[in-house]
């Protein structure tokens, strides 16, 4: 049975996001937390899918040469893609407001990338959804910033909050994907890495 297989791995989510916590216990999944930061620099020329991949990567660094044959560390990262450019967590509520102001009435993109690090091996995968904004107000931009305080989103929004449930029109990909965890992607790799 696949979920005896999956319990033969020691499961270590290197993310301090309760969301993403939450999506492996929703898939039956037992992990052990262990966030060891690492400052989240990445070269200028890389774009899109190739900063999420970059920084998931990166975070994984922390646990070369340290994991146990059974051991898998899941690091993650997720970028907001607008018009050419990334849109990281916002510093302060200016930030998230020109930030929200700037995906309203449009589409942007969501790339989430989940890297698997192992003793022996290494995969990095990415998923991409397409998000698309009603015209927002500034009162509906200042409402959210100011009570949610989106300060740890990519973007300065969670699709799962207020302003998601008020402004999203029209999404094409995996939801799970915006909130952080394209889940679909990260069960068939763990398949994969307990199938051999």
């Amino acid at each position: 049975m696949w979920t005896e297989k999956l319990k033969k791995l020691t499961i270590i989510l290197a993310s301090g996001s309760p969301r993403r916590k939450q999506f492996f216990e929703d898939l039956d999944l037992k992990v052990n937390i262990d966030v060891r930061p690492v400052e989240e620099v990445y070269p200028e020329y890389l774009k899109a899918s190739e900063i999420s991949d970059y920084l998931a990567v990166l975070k994984a660094s922390k646990f070369i040469g340290s994991l146990l044959e059974n051991q898998v560390v899941i690091t993650s990262d997720t970028v907001v893609w607008h018009h050419g450019s990334s849109l990281a967590k916002p510093a302060d509520e200016n930030e998230a407001f020109s930030m929200l102001k700037a995906l309203s009435n449009d589409w942007h993109e969501v790339i989430t990338s989940v890297c698997f690090t192992t003793a022996m091996d290494q995969k990095t995968i990415n998923s991409s959804t397409l998000v698309k904004f009603k015209l927002l107000t500034h009162e509906e931009i200042w409402y959210y910033v100011n009570k949610y305080k989106p300060f740890d989103k990519a973007g300065g929004y969670g699709i799962q909050e207020w302003i998601g449930l008020i402004g999203i029109e029209e999404i094409k990909g995996s939801y799970a994907c915006v909130v952080g965890l394209p889940t679909h992607l990260v069960h068939k790799t763990l398949m994969e890495i307990v199938s051999g």
